[in-house]
């Protein structure tokens, strides 16, 4: 019975380190996209190119690979390697 109660609230605490993961990231995620919409345009005019061709694939897959990044470094800081 011990060993049961053992797993379910592993269990749960797993449950919950997802969720708070999950969320943290995306608020991460949504935080850092926003960063480099915004300050994408202004780094482009910089360098004498239009903002307004560049900018949107370039926010994309920066803001894409950033989040893969925070992703899996959230997760890694909350979740326990096996082993």
């Amino acid at each position: 019975m011990h060993t049961l109660k053992r797993r379910l609230a592993f269990g749960v605490r797993a449950a919950f380190d997802c969720r708070a993961f999950g969320a943290a990231s995306m608020v991460l995620i949504v935080v850092i996209g926003s960063l480099i919409g915004m300050t994408l345009p202004f780094v482009l005019t910089r360098f004498n190119l239009d903002p307004a061709t560049a900018s949107a694939p370039l926010v994309t897959s920066i803001a894409d690979s950033a989040g893969v990044i925070v992703y899996f470094a959230i997760a890694t800081a909350f979740l326990p390697l096996p082993g």
